[in-house]
Formats: C-alpha cells, sequence, structure tokens
C-alpha cells in the first residue's frame, strides 16, 4: 500500500482509493473542482490515479497471460479482427495477382497454383489461431481431396495433427463440473498427456477403481461458447466472399458445420450413434466399436473402453504385426457400403486417426476399431435408392441411368462432372468403365488439376446437392485417401462390394413393397442370381490376376458373357 498524502492512500496493486472519512469524495463538476487550486489538485489526483490503474491492470495482465489464466483467443474482438483480416488478404490477393496474366495461358496457370498456396497456408494459419471450429472445418476442406485444388487441401491436411490442447487445469475443471468429483477420486491412474487431440476435445488414457482401462474423451471447455459465434461469423465472411466473387458458392460449408456442430459437441449424442453402428454391424466379425460407460459420460465427458492399435494408413504398422493391406481395404469396403446403400446411417470422419488396425489379442484375427461416432449422416430412402441405382450404372457403364440418376440427385447439367467428383475419375474412365481399369498416377494428377479449373462449377455444383451429399463427399475422398496410403485404390474388388450391397438395399426396397408372396419370392430369386453373377465376375478378375491357363480364363468367360 502507498501512501499520497491528504490522508488518502492508493492500494497498488487494484488501484483503489481509501479516503479519511474527514475528505470528501469530489466529482469532477462539484464546487470545489470548479476552483483553481481545487481542479489543479483534482487534475493531479486523477492523473496518479490513471497512472497506477495502468500499471497495475499491465502488471495483473502480464501475470494472467504468463500463466495461461488470460488467452488473447477468448475475445471476439480478437477471433473477428483476425478472420476479417485473413478474409480481406485472400480476396485482394486474387483480385490483384491474376488481373494482369491472360486466362488459362501457363503463366496464369502457375500464377494462380502459387495464389492457392498463399491462401491455403493464411487459411490454414486462421484456423490454428482461432482453433474450435475454424480447425473443424479446416480438416472438412482438407479431406475434399477431388474437389478442391491440391493447394488447398494438401496444406490443411496438417490440421489433423495441429489440433489444439487443453491443459490438464482445464480437464480437471471440466470433469469437476460435469462429473461432481476430482479426478483422484474417480480414476487410479489419469494420463495429463493426452493419447490425441482433435478441434472439439481430447482423449486421455486412464484407469478405474475396478481395474478397467478406459479412454476419457473430454471437451475443449471454450468451444462450446465460441461455436454459435464462430458459424456466424463464417456465415458473414462466406456472403462477402460472394459479392466479390460470384461464381464461388461456399455457402453449403456453413449449412453443414450450423448442422451438425451442436450434435458433434454432444457427447451423448456420439455414445448413442456409437450403440447404433455397433448393433447394425455386428454381422461384421471384423469391427470393433469401443463400449460406452454411461454412468461416467455427459454432454462433455465421454467414457470409452480403451482399444489400443495402429492408424488404418501405417503400412509399416501392419507389415510388423503382419496384416494384410488388402485385407483391410476389402473390411473397409464391405463396412462402408454397408452402412450407405443399405441401412442408410454413414460414419462420416473416417480420417485415420478415427480408423484403427489391430490383430484381436484372444483370437489373433484383423480388427478394424471405429473412433469418434459425433458425425454421422442420416439418408433418406429415397436419396439412398437413387444413390444405389446411381452406383450401379456407374459400375456396370449404364450411360444413360447415370444421366438420369445424377439429375434426380441434383446435378442437372453437370451430371458428367458429378459422376467425376463421385468417382474420382476422368470422364473417360466412367465411360469405359470405372472397374476395367485401376487409376493411374497420369488419370489422378487430370483430376486433381481439373478440381482446380472446375472450382466455380463444383461449387455451384455443391450448393445445389442435397444436403446429405455433401458429407457423402467427405467420406468418399477419406476413404480413397486410406486406399491410396495402402496401395489399393480402386481395386475391382472394391466396386463388386458396392454392387452387391446395392442389389440387397434395391431388393430389400422391393421385397418391402411387394403385394404378393410370389412376387416377394421372384425379387429373391432375382437378388440371388444378381448376386452370383457378380461372384463369377470377380472370380474371373482374379484368374486374371493370378494368370492362370489361357483355357480356364476361356472356359469362365464362355459361362457368362461380361467384360474380359
Amino acid at each position: 500500500m502507498a501512501s499520497l498524502g491528504n490522508g488518502r492512500r492508493l492500494w497498488s496493486l487494484t488501484g483503489l482509493m481509501e479516503l479519511e472519512p474527514k475528505v470528501p469524495f469530489l466529482w469532477p463538476f462539484s464546487p470545489v473542482h470548479q476552483t483553481g487550486k481545487g481542479s489543479g489538485n483534482m487534475a493531479r489526483r486523477a492523473l496518479k490515479l490513471a497512472s497506477w490503474t495502468g500499471v497495475a491492470l499491465t502488471a495483473s495482465g502480464f501475470y494472467l497471460y504468463s500463466n495461461k489464466y488470460l488467452d488473447p483467443n477468448d475475445f471476439g474482438a480478437v477471433r473477428v479482427g483476425r478472420a476479417v483480416a485473413t478474409t480481406a488478404v485472400i480476396s485482394y490477393d486474387y483480385l490483384t495477382s491474376l488481373r494482369s496474366v491472360p486466362y488459362g495461358s501457363e503463366e496464369y496457370l502457375q500464377l494462380r497454383s502459387k495464389v492457392h498456396l498463399r491462401s491455403a497456408r493464411r487459411l490454414c494459419e486462421l484456423c490454428c489461431a482461432n482453433r474450435g471450429t475454424f480447425i473443424k472445418v479446416g480438416q472438412h476442406l482438407g479431406a475434399l481431396d477431388y474437389l478442391l485444388p491440391e493447394e488447398y487441401t494438401s496444406t490443411l491436411k496438417v490440421l489433423h495433427s495441429q489440433a489444439p490442447q487443453s491443459s490438464i487445469q482445464e480437464v480437471r475443471q471440466v470433469i469437476r463440473e460435469d462429473l461432481g468429483k476430482e479426478i483422484h477420486d474417480l480414476f487410479v491412474s489419469f494420463d495429463d498427456t493426452p493419447l490425441g487431440a482433435a478441434s472439439l476435445a481430447q482423449v486421455h488414457k486412464a484407469v478405474l477403481h475396478d481395474g478397467r482401462t478406459v479412454a476419457v474423451k473430454v471437451q475443449h471447455p471454450k468451444v462450446q461458447a465460441q461455436s454459435s459465434k464462430d458459424i456466424l461469423l463464417m456465415e458473414v465472411l462466406v456472403l462477402a466472399v460472394k459479392q466479390l466473387f460470384p461464381e464461388f458458392e461456399f455457402m453449403w460449408l456453413v449449412d453443414e458445420a450450423k448442422k451438425n456442430l451442436p450434435l458433434e459437441l454432444d457427447f451423448l449424442n456420439e455414445g448413442r450413434n456409437s450403440e447404433k453402428v455397433a448393433q447394425m454391424l455386428k454381422h461384421f466379425d471384423f469391427l470393433k466399436v469401443p463400449r460406452i460407460y454411461w454412468d461416467l459420460s455427459t454432454k462433455r465427458v465421454l467414457l470409452m473402453e480403451f482399444v489400443d492399435g495402429g492408424q488404418v494408413n501405417d503400412r509399416d504398422y501392419m507389415e510388423k504385426n503382419k496384416i494384410d493391406v488388402n485385407e483391410i481395404s476389402r473390411h473397409l469396403g464391405k463396412m462402408y457400403s454397408e452402412m450407405i446403400f443399405v441401412n442408410g446411417f454413414v460414419h462420416c470422419d473416417p480420417h485415420p486417426g478415427n480408423v484403427l488396425v489391430r490383430k484381436c489379442p484372444g483370437t489373433g484375427k484383423v480388427e478394424i476399431v471405429l473412433l469418434d461416432h459425433g458425425l454421422y449422416q442420416v439418408l433418406t430412402d429415397e436419396f439412398r435408392l437413387d444413390y444405389c441405382h446411381l452406383w450401379q450404372s456407374l459400375i456396370w457403364t449404364d450411360m444413360k441411368r447415370v444421366k438420369k440418376y445424377s439429375q434426380r440427385l441434383g446435378a442437372g447439367d453437370l451430371y458428367p462432372l458429378f459422376a467425376c467428383m463421385l468417382t474420382a475419375r476422368s470422364w473417360d474412365s466412367v465411360n469405359r468403365g470405372i472397374g476395367q481399369a485401376p487409376v493411374t498416377a497420369t488419370e489422378d494428377a487430370e483430376i486433381r488439376n481439373n478440381a482446380a479449373n472446375y472450382l466455380p462449377e463444383i461449387s455451384q455444383l455443391l450448393n445445389h446437392v442435397p444436403r446429405q451429399m455433401l458429407l457423402i463427399f467427405k467420406t468418399n475422398d477419406l476413404l480413397r485417401g486410406i486406399e491410396a496410403a495402402l496401395g489399393t485404390r480402386a481395386s475391382a474388388s472394391s466396386f463388386l462390394n458396392m454392387s452387391r450391397c446395392c442389389i440387397r438395399a434395391l431388393a430389400m426396397h422391393k421385397k418391402k413393397n411387394a403385394s404378393s408372396f410370389f412376387r416377394r419370392t421372384q425379387i429373391s430369386f432375382r437378388e440371388t442370381f444378381n448376386l452370383w453373377q457378380i461372384n463369377l465376375h470377380e472370380l474371373i478378375l482374379r484368374v486374371k490376376g493370378l494368370r492362370l491357363a489361357s483355357w480356364v480364363l476361356a472356359l469362365l468367360c464362355w459361362l457368362l458373357p461380361t467384360p474380359c
């Protein structure tokens, strides 16, 4: 405490005056203040008070910031200012950098690539700085490998490994608030270092008092409060960008975030999704979905069975543990085909951190472990059946039906682009048959280049297709990324598995609406015959791959007239 004379004292840390009763408090417009001497004394007092207050606030702010009690990112003005500034800089770069170069020239393409890369880096820095919802949206964009320019997807992919971590103090606070107990009361041990951190939460390994090892998913404490404001900010910025670049329509991205984020922030919803998909796919003995412990789960804390394994794109882990990558790829294709075509309930975040592989400790069988069930897409029957018909048409190269069902799904005259986006194949490959030949490096590069060349058309298409299609695109691209990492992408076997699920789904729908036992029997017979055809076609392809004797191949081709 410091003394300022005249019987007054000033608290050095708080800047609050304590006045003796004999000295009246002087308001700026009191009679004493209006005299010369009183005015001078009052001005000096005000100056000293302001100085000490400034020092106290500065010292307090520095102390809070250095001890991580105060984060500039918590202030809305900072987050808004950073987002607005980044959007303005990116827009200005596009408006000015490409203006003086002839459109479509080699110089234009090279310069555009540099602008894409600069802009992607700025966007990535913004996501890392604002965290939470921004990282979630950035991850979504980074997953759209064959829909956005490679400069953006390759740059934004790092957001999967650069998500922020909450401090252990914040984790303890969330658990205390939601479960009403301290960590040491709930667990025998609790690892302070998280197993992994995502945009909305992080996971810690712990041991319960009864000896069970569990994974504890804890939501970042500030995400809930910031998410709605962040989405509103994104909506305003997207509308502003549309005024500058009318051909780009990214409102679909905001609409998806607005709809899905509240669901992802509710961990009880994630737990319900987890149990639903485990029941739905229980006939797949290779699938493992961790059990939920409901008695210790809330909207912000989720307790799960702890399951270890390697990431699904880690070929070194699979070689070390003698896991066949082709088997994993087939299992993954079966699982997602079943979800999409048969059940219409789709896990929409299969990035490598959410899909693990392992050998089951008890049986030694290969298992796929599916994690993070916060984001699912529920498909309507109408959409699901149209989607089944479309994939059947793509697999069997029925171009009239490709056009018909693409248009039914909102593609309009852009149906060739829509087919290419779905399959990540060139239009020439779609016309020849997507199962006839695997993707070459040249074709892959062509697809990625077209993502940049047709960006206005792609954004227009994404804005007009049913909302259900948006997460399907993301899921398709994530699965292709896994297949590319495993070296199994676009094998004919994956397309045939999809075709099996389409046949089953369409037959199930027809039998449900059949009016007689005879009609249902007829549909079942047709279904069995079509599945047999696919099995035989797959056998032919395997014979080709094994390079057996030519007379065996000729015999099989004669038995079933299929492309050989």
